[in-house]
């Protein structure tokens, strides 16, 4: 009876921590709003504490990796001028290279030395990997890493690159294929490949254009690095999207658009983040940011706006938004706090680490209360997502990193230049 009863007990227990382990199926995690459910995560570790596992990498990269079950997925480049672009699968509890597929491109693709090739993360359901590789096409493979199908989108051409991520909903695969003249929202068969739709986004520039008489830089580069943000409301699920000058709401089924509102400027790096409720968009250098009440048809600048913020700091990586607050570490290194429906700021906090920088690219995380951020210096923060700053713990892996930090299994996987660390208590 004893033993049954232990038994019994361990088997609740087992159920009960299965319960809290969820993938990480894409960037930003599954509601691509940077949330984790997952519980009793690790709040400190460093090169040689609470590391499960290192995984040494070919080459730089920017993307984050995803997890589904016990596979980790990430894009890499490697090769002369990132010519090889390829989706790598870990076995999540080892480590180890479980397979390589990818294509070849040895076309010149303009990037910048910042930005190597592969920065847009993977994106999967458990079927198919799906990966987009700029001008080199966008990929679809099982998750064996069986090519299924492949699409040959146009090229991308842009002083600083590409980053935008797929979002897979339902049988569709959205896209946003740019920054640069060939800029469009595509959506895409999950089984085919084949184009359902697509909205071409007219005055992208790539930064390379002959200036004209009276431009400076912030004129000639133009450009949106985001990707679709799912919200559903009333049974209904539509896609947010920011491009340069606005944000707006869009159907997947056919890409029709619902509602816009302006106030962004021309450089957008983050992707739209929400409660629900209210939207929040920012712009990047000495950018823009905008609030919107969630709902309306047409341009709803002047009813749905409740505020917005001129020339903000540089923002490359995503907040998050939780319990009525905003939390965003900005490029510089500074994280702020904002009340979500007036944008009144609550803290701002300089973060500093041992790290040779203090710069900032990755976007946020948010799992047990506590908010995730890493710099380019490889140096993570762990603070309180509270209205009241509280740093729990400042944790280094000196490698640069400008990849988010990905949860699953009540691990940490933190992508960076040099490595892919699994950070496990």
């Amino acid at each position: 009876m004893i033993l049954r009863s232990s038994l019994l007990i361990f088997l609740l227990t087992l159920g009960v921590l299965n319960t809290f382990a969820e993938n990480w199926p894409a960037w930003r995690g599954p509601t691509g709003q940077g949330f984790s459910s997952e519980k009793d995560l690790p709040t400190e570790w460093s090169r040689m504490k609470n590391i499960a596992w290192k995984t040494p990498l070919p080459g730089p990269g920017n993307s984050t990796p995803i997890i589904w079950e016990k596979k980790v997925f990430l894009t890499q480049a490697s090769g002369r001028d990132g010519s090889l672009r390829e989706v790598w699968c870990i076995d999540r509890d080892s480590g180890k290279v479980l397979w390589k597929s990818g294509t070849s491109y040895t076309e010149e693709e303009t990037t910048h030395k910042t930005n190597p090739q592969c920065s847009g993360s993977p994106v999967t359901d458990g079927e198919l990997v799906v990966a987009s590789f700029a001008s080199a096409g966008l990929f679809c493979f099982d998750m064996d890493g069986r090519e299924l199908w492949h699409r040959d989108l146009g090229k991308q051409t842009h002083i600083w690159g590409n980053g935008a991520s797929p979002v897979l909903h339902e049988d569709l695969v959205l896209l946003n294929f740019g920054p640069g003249p060939n800029t469009a929202l595509i959506a895409l068969d999950r089984k085919t490949g084949e184009t359902r739709w697509r909205m071409d986004e007219p005055g992208g520039r790539s930064g390379l254009e002959p200036k004209k008489p009276g431009e400076n830089n912030r004129n000639v580069w133009v450009g949106s690095w985001s990707s679709p943000v799912p919200v559903t409301q009333e049974n209904q699920t539509y896609f947010l999207m920011t491009y340069p000058g606005r944000m707006f709401a869009f159907e997947p089924t056919n890409g029709k658009e619902i509602w816009n509102a302006t106030g962004l400027n021309p450089l957008v790096y983050t992707s739209p983040i929400h409660n629900g409720e209210i939207a929040v968009a920012m712009g990047g250098f000495q950018g823009d940011t905008i609030a919107v009440k969630l709902g309306g048809s047409g341009d709803v600048t002047t009813s749905h706006k409740l505020w917005e913020h001129k020339r903000t700091k540089q923002r490359i990586g995503s907040g998050v938004i939780h319990e009525g607050h905003i939390y965003i570490l900005n490029d510089p290194g500074i994280a702020e706090c904002f009340e979500l429906k007036t944008g009144n700021r609550i803290w701002e906090e300089r973060l500093r680490g041992p790290g040779p920088t203090s710069q900032n690219w990755s976007s946020m995380v948010l799992a047990d209360g506590h908010l995730y951020a890493i710099n380019q210096g490889g140096d993570a923060f762990v603070f309180k997502a509270s209205p009241t700053f509280g740093l729990v713990a400042t944790n280094s892996l000196r490698e640069k990193t400008i990849g988010s930090i990905a949860i699953s299994n009540q691990k940490l996987f933190i992508r960076t230049h040099k490595a892919l660390w699994c950070v496990a208590k």
